[in-house]
């Protein structure tokens, strides 16, 4: 009986750590979406493009799954079901390649998923009437001041100008998610089924829209275009980002998986600076780390610890 404790012990301390790295893995994939899509949509693809390729071979990849589990929900609410269908598939990648057109990545790390937490907190009290506590409010003000110095120097100090819709459209993008998420929390519907029926009718419905009524020719894309776009964005962001956050979650928890969102702004931000040669002041920086800091507050995962 001994020995068959210190196995399982040992067997979830091996699935903890798995929890650790999937949480880091799912980051990494978040923060190489947001330089990845900038540098495709300041080259040769356009918006629509990009969302087309991310939707298709998700599409197809995931099409056997769709046949076994459904495509339709049952028992929820019309703005539930369209958040869920519609929200994480194919608005919110939307609305973030559209911003990355006017902005930074490495401001759209702060302003989109470092902004989450806000939203989702605004939203859970909106829709379900859940109050963060203190030491999350805290870190709420912080991201809030954090986001001011990012999009108010950035837009003060930018060479575009247009930069200023770049922000809001992260802050649109962010918030969409959160509505999402706190949908999808309330629906209580499995993560798999979730995002079957998002995959599908995202590509159902944004697809023939973007194509009648968008700009998708890929007159200008290359196949290498086309082909690290769709492991980019239809594999790795639409299929493999959301399972390793789920395993993430099941292993360590929602909070301790969302402090790990903190590391995303900060991802960005580098990878901004080395790929896209973007250029980051001190007051820029600042407000990131604080972005990042408030996030880690705002998860609630010191809490937990007490």
């Amino acid at each position: 009986m001994k020995n068959f404790g210190k196995f399982k012990m040992f067997g979830e301390k091996k699935l903890y750590f798995a929890g650790i790295v999937a949480a880091i893995a799912t980051v990494t994939i978040w923060a190489t979406f947001l330089i990845g899509t900038r540098f495709a949509v300041s080259g040769n693809l356009t918006v629509d493009e990009v969302l087309v390729l991310r939707l298709v071979p998700a599409f197809i990849i995931m099409t056997p799954i769709m046949l076994k589990v459904g495509i339709f929900l049952k028992e929820q609410s019309i703005i539930g079901t369209l958040m869920i269908a519609l929200g994480a598939s194919a608005v919110f990648p939307y609305l973030i390649s559209s911003g990355v057109y006017y902005a930074p990545a490495s401001d759209a790390g702060a302003l989109a998923p470092g902004m989450l937490p806000f939203w989702t907190a605004l939203f859970a009290f909106i829709i379900v009437g859940e109050r963060p506590t203190k030491l999350r409010s805290i870190g709420l003000i912080i991201i809030l001041f954090g986001a001011f110095l990012v999009g108010s120097y950035s837009i003060l100090r930018a060479s575009n100008a247009e930069t200023w819709k770049g922000h809001f459209l992260f802050l649109a993008a962010s918030g969409m998610w959160s509505m999402y998420s706190v949908y999808f929390r309330k629906s209580g519907i499995n993560p798999l089924i979730g995002l079957v029926f998002g995959l599908f009718w995202g590509s159902v419905i944004a697809v023939p829209t973007l194509i009648i009524f968008g700009d998708v020719t890929f007159a200008k894309a290359t196949n290498f275009d086309i082909i690290s776009m769709i492991f980019l964005q239809g594999i790795l962001i639409a299929i493999v980002a959301m399972l390793l956050y789920n395993f993430a979650v099941q292993q360590l928890g929602a909070p301790q998986t969302a402090a790990f969102g903190a590391l995303t702004p900060v991802l960005a931000l580098i990878g901004g600076v080395i790929f896209l040669n973007e250029n980051i002041t001190s007051i820029k920086f600042l407000g990131i780390i604080l972005v990042s800091i408030g996030v880690v507050l705002a998860s609630g995962i010191l809490e937990n610890r007490k």
